[in-house]
């Protein structure tokens, strides 16, 4: 069924042990909540701090995301958007749809001017402050991570505009759970454009609004997700066009009016993300390729139109063995397509989760064992280096034509953890 989701857990532990997590930075998702089965951790008792400790020892360091394998530095600039072709029930009447989305992409900039473009945050304050607030346990949000991003930084132009990628996240989360993915995609010469499902998960607009999922009463549906991916669509053939989408006429990098490619573009997203993703390629034959993150392809009506164009699925939970829904979305994908699963992967581990949840763990004193009921038996390293060669892998293969290497052939002697299904 195409359901909003369902109540979060409300154990006062478990709250609390994933409060302390998203204070530290780690991204558990609100869904992740309600299937991991970690026994219960006690909030870690401080140290005490001698007199004559500096406030740099005494604080634990700030976590970190892996930095990207491309050749270009990574930019990155907000965008407010509003979409006058809907109203938005869920918020007050006569209210049109509002969104807050990234452009992430390769940028150049001389070393003199890096300062002039500060890294971006993982999260804005006000956004992950909701995060803690929610969980009852408020933490010093110093200690979330910085991304690869350089905030405002022009965009690298080599004479042809940026293939493009949209990316939806999942049901609670929010547009930075993948920056990994993001950034790497971004580090090799691709615009990717994130954006946040308002009314289901967390965001932050320009002037300080923070909107959750509590108090939703229509809810978001799969097909609701994927409205979103196509009125983004739009926005991209406008910066593509040299015209400006943000609604409050902020100023954009040098070099991001006309130097996108509209007519060459894919689609990402995680779970209820990744059923848009296949909802809005059956409704835009401008999504030239397309790839789901454990997408559950549960939707109402389901999904049985033909695909005709490159779609690949990396598994977790959600196998064609183990949903209909997969199952019947994978019979009515008629172009290229790939099923891979990381063995010992779970439904969050395609993301960041996979790295800032282990380091927040050992922060907490949690043990390996509870760090793998939220991330899963796959081992953190090399799941990052899944989540970073494989997305590339597919997106350069099928927007810009390289075939680099034969990861997307068969089973892959650098990755034999991942078991390629027919």
């Amino acid at each position: 069924m195409d359901t909003t989701p369902t109540a979060r857990h409300t154990g006062p532990t478990r709250r609390r042990m994933l409060g302390t997590a998203l204070a530290l930075g780690a991204v558990a998702p609100l869904g992740l909540a309600r299937t991991a089965s970690a026994a219960p951790v006690p909030a870690p008792v401080p140290a005490p701090v001698p007199a004559s400790a500096s406030p740099a020892a005494a604080s634990p360091a700030r976590l970190t995301l892996p930095a990207p394998t491309g050749p270009f530095p990574v930019g990155m600039v907000p965008l407010h958007l509003r979409d006058e072709s809907r109203l938005d029930p869920n918020a007050r009447p006569g209210k049109y749809r509002e969104l807050m989305a990234t452009v992430w992409y390769p940028a150049r900039y001389a070393p003199a001017d890096a300062d002039a473009y500060p890294l971006a945050p993982w999260m804005t304050d006000g956004a992950l402050k909701a995060f803690l607030d929610d969980a009852g346990y408020p933490l010093p949000l110093a200690l979330a991570p910085l991304t690869a991003g350089h905030q405002g930084a022009p965009v690298h132009r080599s004479g042809r505009p940026l293939p493009v990628v949209l990316y939806s996240h999942g049901a609670g989360s929010h547009r930075a759970d993948r920056t990994i993915v993001v950034q790497e995609l971004a580090s090799h010469g691709f615009a990717v454009v994130t954006v946040d499902h308002t009314h289901d998960g967390v965001t932050e607009f320009p002037d300080g609004t923070v909107v959750t999922r509590d108090g939703v009463a229509p809810g978001l549906y799969p097909r609701d997700y994927a409205a979103d991916l196509l009125f983004l669509l739009e926005r991209v053939t406008d910066l593509a066009n040299g015209r400006n989408p943000d609604v409050d006429g902020r100023t954009l990098p040098n070099g991001l009016l006309g130097g996108l490619d509209a007519r060459n573009i894919g689609a990402c997203g995680w779970s209820k993300g990744g059923t848009a993703v296949g909802l809005a390629m059956v409704a835009d034959q401008r999504i030239r390729a397309g790839l789901t993150f454990d997408g559950r392809m549960e939707s109402n009506p389901a999904i049985t139109t033909d695909i005709d164009r490159p779609f690949m699925m990396m598994t977790a939970q959600y196998t064609r063995a183990a949903s209909p829904y997969v199952e019947t979305f994978w019979g009515h994908l008629r172009g290229w397509r790939l099923d891979i699963q990381a063995i010992g992967a779970v439904h969050s581990s395609y993301g960041d989760n996979m790295t800032l949840i282990p380091q927040a763990g050992r922060l907490l004193g949690m043990t390996d064992q509870q760090i793998q009921s939220e991330v899963g038996t796959l081992d953190p390293a090399r799941g990052v280096l899944i989540q970073q060669a494989y997305p590339r892998a597919f997106f350069d293969l099928h927007l810009r034509g390289r075939h680099c290497g034969n990861l997307l052939d068969g089973p892959s002697k650098a990755f034999p953890e991942v078991v390629y299904h027919p």
